[in-house]
């Protein structure tokens, strides 16, 4: 723990020593802001809830902002080869990928707790249901992991951001759509319902949406941990396999 401390320490304050940290952060929010109170009608709906004018628009903002964070990962020691030195420090890679993660996984908590304000408007104009709330808030974080973790397995392929970020994106507005039910309904007239079923259950759509509206299910607790963990592993044993 003590080794997965050092790197996050240092992967963090990297973070916020560049502006490009601080301009997504900001651009998050004014997205966030804007699909709230103008797409989402909070105001004219007079609903007590964030679950629709708020939790429905987050994947659509976060499946291309968090690639942007976390496209630099692995970047600078590909391009430089200090990758294949990792192997001599007394830290494992498996530590090093653990501090990396929960660094940028930081930068995404904390972009999201800045949104309390939006929290606060909602109690002073009515009496909204905190708790699903709080299950949304759970689900956004999820989901920006999720995501976060697919953009670190995609960093270890290529030394290249650009490519990175447009590759992770893909990926994450693959994810969200997979099971998004507008397009659930066109792709399954075609396709047999073997393969729609499955491409369905990789979505992470129906998983985020339950918790957005409050529904704490252990099915969508397994989801996202298990994709975390899956795109951590792979993570892992490409970058063991370049250093080899």
């Amino acid at each position: 723990m003590k080794d997965v401390w050092t790197i996050f320490k240092r992967e963090l304050s990297s973070f916020f020593s560049q502006p490009i940290a601080y301009a997504i952060i900001v651009i998050y929010l004014l997205l966030s802001m804007v699909f709230t109170f103008t797409l989402g009608n909070f105001i004219e709906t007079g609903d007590a809830s964030l679950t629709y004018s708020f939790f429905l628009y987050q994947p659509f903002v976060l499946m291309v902002l968090v690639p942007a964070v976390g496209m630099r990962l692995w970047s600078e020691e590909l391009r430089s080869g200090t990758i294949e030195l990792i192997g001599t420090y007394p830290i494992s890679l498996w530590s090093v990928i653990q501090g990396k993660f929960k660094a940028a996984a930081t930068v995404w908590l904390i972009a999201i707790l800045l949104t309390f304000p939006i929290w606060i408007t909602v109690n002073w104009l009515g009496e909204p249901d905190n708790l699903a709330i709080i299950s949304g808030y759970i689900g956004t974080y999820l989901l920006a992991c999720t995501f976060l973790a697919i953009t670190l397995l995609v960093s270890a392929f290529t030394r290249d951001q650009v490519v990175c970020l447009i590759v992770a994106s893909a990926i994450c507005i693959g994810l969200v759509f997979a099971s998004f039910e507008p397009f659930v309904r066109q792709y399954s007239k075609t396709l047999p319902g073997g393969i729609k079923d499955a491409i369905t259950a990789l979505g992470v759509w129906d998983h985020y949406l339950s918790l957005a509206r409050g529904s704490f299910r252990l099915q969508d607790f397994v989801w996202f941990i298990s994709f975390i963990v899956a795109s951590l592993l792979g993570t892992s044993a490409i970058l063991s396999a370049k250093r080899a």
